[in-house]
């Protein structure tokens, strides 16, 4: 079976390799094409790859290319992780945004807005060159912001792109480590939403709901990211547990002025951490894997620094840092490759599941899995809050589409002046004006 990476050259891309190696059952993924648009950093991960790959009998074949036709001819399954524009790019909406005193946080609010709209006309093209080319393939999408991309996607390839996420796994994994469930994988979580901003509202064990005895114990409620995170007495008052990006709608303030106050943005700090990496991975005389490692041991305990010391949580356990949506890749490649049936939290197509959206908006929730792909199962409805929310935010992600499909510029401000985390149009108006000043890829906006 033929897997083709798309963003092969990425830092994460040794974690889908890692997954591979260790799957050893017939039907795995025997060779994987990268693509990249960056020939450096493509020779620099498949030097990882390949120190990987030592003394691992029949290991994935890896070949290299920038030709993405090339790339995507005869696969069986494509795994998008682009980052359009870079990390320069994520730098510069965080810088603009912050500016103006509204969030530059690379999916939610602004910073997301302005990812979104240099990214759909990219993956696009994408759709429609795999469609062309590769007509039988699943395309697995992890390019952020991951649910308006697998939206804008699914418009030519169908249920043929499913989105993916590590967030509400993760999430999961925590509150079902704190609550004792033995096997984790046998707990149903009954999470809903849109990417980046869903709630767990039930952990049901043979039968049994345990998440209000976690809303029950202040102790359990403290001793795990999200817990510290909003705190006892908010999630008790939500009756859920939100995911970690709806830190940004709940504590908008303190966030916006933790990122303010901080030394470097996010995306500024990974900018300068990887082009270290990759500037090591590159020279013959140091092990590329192991740089690798340092790196991506760094990358994860800071990982939403900001947040943390606004809600004083403290640094991240030893647990989360291990990262998860290369299992969520392999899992959903395995279900349908061998027709394994498989129940795991997906960005897919609406159908009837929510009835306050259409049928074709992506939301984000638990999906039986089989050869056919994807099935979203009934959920109950949102509360209000959370069903206020989520249209809202769907009703941004639909003005991004209609931008980056038309050229317009009016949509463009509509997007940002309707996210509940711009609070003016004039702000909408200025935030156009400077993220088309310094992103060649926004040059389409009339």
């Amino acid at each position: 079976m033929r897997l083709t990476i798309l963003g092969g050259g990425g830092f994460r891309v040794p974690l889908v390799y890692g997954a591979l190696l260790a799957d050893r059952a017939e039907g795995r993924v025997t060779r994987v094409v990268l693509h990249d648009l960056d020939a450096g950093r493509l020779a620099a991960v498949t030097r990882v790859l390949a120190e990987q790959a030592a003394g691992v009998p029949d290991a994935p074949e890896v070949t290299a290319t920038t030709d993405l036709d090339t790339a995507l001819t005869g696969a069986d399954f494509v795994f998008s992780a682009i980052r359009v524009g870079g990390l320069r790019g994520r730098a510069d909406d965080e810088r603009i945004a912050l500016a103006e005193g509204v969030l530059g946080q690379e999916t939610v609010g602004a910073g997301g807005i302005a990812y979104g709209l240099r990214t759909v006309p990219v993956a696009v093209d994408i759709a429609r060159r795999v469609a062309r080319l590769a007509p039988d393939a699943w395309v697995i999408n992890f390019t952020n912001p991951a649910g308006l991309v697998t939206e804008a996607m699914s418009r030519h390839l169908g249920d043929r792109v499913i989105g993916i996420c590590d967030s509400p796994v993760g999430l999961g994994r925590r509150i079902a480590r704190v609550l004792g469930v033995q096997d984790p994988a046998g707990a149903w979580i009954d999470y809903v939403g849109l990417n980046h901003l869903g709630w767990v509202r039930g952990l049901h064990v043979a039968g049994r709901d345990e998440l209000p005895r976690l809303l029950a114990d202040p102790a359990l409620l403290g001793s795990f990211e999200e817990g510290r995170l909003f705190g006892a007495d908010w999630l008790r008052s939500l009756g859920a547990v939100p995911n970690e990006y709806l830190h940004y709608y709940y504590f908008n303030r303190e966030t916006v002025r933790a990122y303010q106050e901080a030394e470097r943005t996010r995306g500024a700090f990974l900018r300068d951490q990887q082009a270290r990496f990759y500037a090591e991975a590159g020279r013959g005389d140091a092990s590329a894997l192991a740089a690798w490692d340092r790196t991506r041991a760094e990358r994860e305990a800071t990982y939403m620094s900001e947040n943390r010391q606004s809600a004083g949580a403290g640094e991240r356990e030893a647990d989360d840092l291990s990262g998860g949506y290369e299992k969520v890749a392999l899992a959903l490649m395995r279900a349908i490759a061998r027709d394994e049936r498989a129940t795991l939290i997906l960005n897919v197509r609406n159908r009837a599941t929510l009835s306050v959206l259409d049928t074709d908006a992506v939301i984000e929730v638990p999906c039986l899995v089989d050869a056919n792909g994807a099935h979203p199962l009934a959920v109950s409805p949102l509360p209000g809050h959370a069903t206020g929310l989520v249209c809202s935010v769907k009703a941004v992600e639909r003005e991004v589409l209609t931008a980056a499909e038309s050229g317009s510029r009016a949509a463009a401000v509509r997007a940002f002046a309707l996210h509940p985390l711009v609070d003016s149009v004039h702000v909408a108006r200025r935030l156009v004006e400077g993220y088309t000043g310094v992103h060649p890829g926004l040059a389409y906006l009339g």
